[in-house]
C-alpha cells in the first residue's frame, strides 16, 4: 500500500517542502526559478497520485488520509516563507491569512467528523480552489525576479500571483463555509425529544 504509485507520488509531495523551504530561504533569482520547478512538480503530483489511485483501482484510506496533508502541508510552508521572506505585500498578507485559517478550519472538521464516521467529501468548487490556490503560489515563488532571469522582465508575475491569491482567498471562504455548514449539520445531529415532549 505505502509503495504503490499514487503514493509515493503524494509523499513525494511531503518530500519536497524542505528542498522548497531552503531554497526560497536562499533568496536568489536560480534558486527561485528552482523553487517554482520543485514547487510546480509536487503540485502536478497532486493531480496525479488522484487519477492513477482511480485509474489504477490502488485507492486506500492511507492515500485519502495522506493526500489533504500533503496539500496543506505544501501550502502551508510556501505561505510562510512567502510571508518571512517578504515577497508578500502588506495587502497580500490578508488572503494568506484566509487561506491559512481556511486549512485549519478544514482540517479540525475532518477530525471530528472522522470520529463520527462521517466523511467530508472534496467538492468541485474545492478543486478549483485548490488549482487556484496552486497557480498564485507558483507565481509568487517565480516572482519577478525568475521572470527576469527568463527574459520575461516585463511580465508582472508577483501582481499576478497576488491577484490569483486573492480570487483563491474568496473561493476559499466560499468552500470554507460550505465544509462548515456540513460539519455543523452533523454536530448538531437529529433533535431529541426531551420528557414532557420538549425538544432540545
Amino acid at each position: 500500500m505505502l509503495t504503490d504509485l499514487p503514493n509515493l507520488l503524494t509523499l513525494s509531495r511531503i518530500a519536497a517542502i524542505p528542498l522548497l523551504v531552503v531554497l526560497l530561504a536562499l533568496r536568489l533569482p536560480w534558486a527561485d526559478l528552482a523553487a517554482t520547478i520543485v514547487f510546480a512538480a509536487a503540485a502536478i503530483t497532486d493531480y496525479f497520485d488522484g487519477w492513477l489511485a482511480r485509474h489504477w483501482r490502488q485507492m486506500s484510506d492511507f492515500g485519502r488520509m495522506l493526500d489533504p496533508i500533503a496539500d496543506k502541508l505544501l501550502v502551508g510552508a510556501a505561505l510562510m516563507m512567502l510571508v518571512g521572506t517578504t515577497r508578500l505585500s502588506r495587502f497580500g498578507l490578508y488572503p494568506a491569512i484566509v487561506i491559512m485559517l481556511r486549512e485549519i478550519l478544514v482540517s479540525g472538521l475532518r477530525e471530528y467528523l472522522a470520529e463520527t464516521h462521517v466523511g467530508l467529501p472534496v467538492t468541485r468548487l474545492a478543486k478549483w480552489k485548490t488549482g487556484l490556490q496552486l497557480a498564485a503560489l507558483g507565481a509568487l515563488i517565480a516572482g519577478d525576479d525568475s521572470a527576469r532571469l527568463l527574459g520575461f522582465g516585463f511580465v508582472p508575475v508577483a501582481v499576478i500571483g497576488e491577484t490569483l491569491l486573492w480570487l483563491a482567498a474568496v473561493l476559499t471562504l466560499f468552500t470554507g463555509w460550505d465544509y462548515l455548514t456540513a460539519g455543523l449539520r452533523h454536530a448538531a445531529g437529529p433533535e431529541t425529544p426531551a420528557p414532557g415532549g420538549e425538544r432540545r
